[in-house]
């Protein structure tokens, strides 16, 4: 049996480049997580931006499914990108982040300028910021997995991008 070489290649500049300009292009993201009640997988939709220091981050309620599966299981993974108006939506970009989720505790001395940030990026979110059942999300990336595209997978180191 041959074994068949690795398809995903280490990131060049052209993909970093490509990588950067998902992420920061990026409103929301699809949210991975392990359901606590069967441990299956679950999807969902969640806005996305950066904190003031760079690290991916989301502000979601306590009441979603999603809030609940992150509290039991950090480990999540998130895509960015989507497909373009024209052609095979698997030939445009996205990219794939695992990462861990770290809850921003409410008496943080850092939300208030977490907030201030967010709704730059967010205005719509000023509706709901201050829910009592909101709160920040930071996501720890681990790996990163750009697919650029038919035959273009590459990996990226976190401390790349």
């Amino acid at each position: 049996m041959t074994t068949r070489p690795d398809p995903v290649r280490d990131a060049d500049a052209e993909a970093l480049a490509m990588a950067r300009a998902l992420l920061s292009g990026a409103e929301h993201a699809a949210l991975a997580v392990t359901d606590p009640a069967d441990g299956l997988p679950g999807i969902s939709r969640i806005a996305f931006g950066f904190g003031p220091e760079g690290m991916p981050m989301t502000l979601i309620s306590s009441l979603s499914a999603h809030h609940g599966a992150l509290r039991a299981n950090p480990a999540c993974a998130l895509m960015v990108g989507e497909p373009g108006p024209k052609g095979d939506p698997l030939t445009h970009p996205r990219l794939m982040i695992k990462a861990r989720a770290d809850f921003v505790p409410v008496d943080d001395p850092d939300r208030a300028a977490l907030r201030d940030h967010w709704l730059t990026a967010h205005p719509k979110a000023k509706l709901y910021v201050d829910f009592g059942d909101f709160g920040f999300v930071r996501f720890a990336p681990v790996s990163i997995l750009l697919n650029g595209g038919f035959g273009k997978a590459f990996r990226i180191n976190p401390a790349q991008i």
